[in-house]
């Protein structure tokens, strides 16, 4: 199969070029060629950009040439799947946009099922905005997904992926716990035990799962994640994983609110609500799961390899957690 893949070169992208070469399909690179350069020197790379940042929309590199399909990794508003379909007429038999299980309405219903009502534009925000917030990002997917199905139905793959999880993760969002779990002492957990359901998939497995469905022509939405787990299991196998003798502290999400902790981007993942969307479809149509454990074996192995001065995006500082845990016992004595 001869495979275009928007991106391709961080993280998700990456790992979705890499199994593509692992099944010997033919792999074109698209992509602003900022990110990695160094990587997979050996396959085909087409510069551009798709008009991001502020930046000139460039599709030229695309003009006469044609593909089996497309993955597209890198789009965040409608126009620019829009631009690229265009680019494309003609010239492609599959698309696979990689949205978000963050298009769903709300996640207060268990068991969401990829028929679940999506997330409506904000009233409040102008239509035709590209700004990319808390209250924009799923309307925006939302969008996406809706542009690519209008205007290849019948080719139109949606892989809605739950937080992703792995070595490479240039976010450090999940990488913070099993981490943190490693480094010992008391360990401050939100909530209460054994904590919030969490969606989360290895870039590894979603990546596989995407050629797969790509190689079938398969065509609809998919939840592409894991069946739910708790931060409390998270915490446990992190623990068991790395052999340290951390000591987890609950705290509460009433107490947390109150002490102004940043959800989700301070105190990466917390949501004081449980993501658990439905799962079947996915699982029926090929998706394998690794175990937990080997997912943190190979994210603190990864961490341990990166340079000292590589960045890292750790949003919870020891200095914040310790003045919450000081904070949570006073509280609690008095």
């Amino acid at each position: 199969m001869k495979l275009l893949v928007l991106g391709g070169t961080q993280f998700v992208g990456r790992y979705i070029v890499q199994s593509a070469l692992n099944r010997g399909h033919e792999v074109t690179i698209f992509n602003r060629g900022k990110t990695n350069a160094d990587l997979f020197l050996n396959v085909e790379r087409l510069t551009g950009d798709r008009g991001s940042r502020g930046s000139a929309t460039d599709l030229s590199a695309l003009r006469g040439r044609e593909w089996d399909a497309v993955i597209d990794v890198n789009a965040y508003v409608p126009r620019q799947v829009r631009e690229m379909i265009d680019a494309l007429a003609g010239k492609i038999g599959h698309y696979t946009f990689i949205s978000t299980v963050s298009v769903f309405e709300s996640f207060e219903a268990p068991n969401l099922t990829e028929d679940f009502p999506l997330a409506k534009w904000p009233q409040d925000v102008d239509p035709n905005s590209e700004e990319i917030t808390g209250g924009t990002y799923g309307p925006l997917k939302v969008a996406c997904e809706q542009t690519v199905s209008a205007a290849l139905p019948g080719h139109d793959l949606i892989v809605r992926p739950g937080l992703v999880i792995g070595p490479d993760d240039h976010t450090d969002r999940f990488t913070y716990w099993p981490v943190r779990a490693a480094q010992g002492g008391e360990m401050l957990l939100p909530g209460e035990a054994p904590g919030h359901y969490m969606s989360l998939i290895d870039a590894r497995d979603l990546a596989d799962f995407t050629i797969h469905t790509t190689e079938q022509h398969l065509t609809g939405a998919f939840n592409a994640t894991g069946a739910g787990i708790r931060l409390g299991e998270v915490a446990n196998i992190s623990k068991a994983v790395s052999g340290s003798d951390v000591r987890f502290t609950w705290v509460s999400d009433d107490f947390l609110i109150a002490q102004e902790v940043g959800q989700w981007a301070e105190l990466p993942l917390w949501l004081p609500v449980d993501i658990n969307p439905n799962v079947s479809k996915v699982v029926q149509a090929g998706m394998n799961f690794r175990p937990m454990a080997d997912t943190i074996r190979d994210i603190l192995a990864w961490n341990a390899a990166r340079p000292a001065d590589a960045p890292r995006h750790f949003t919870f500082s020891p200095e914040r957690e310790k003045q919450l845990l000081d904070a949570w016992h006073q509280q609690q004595s008095s």
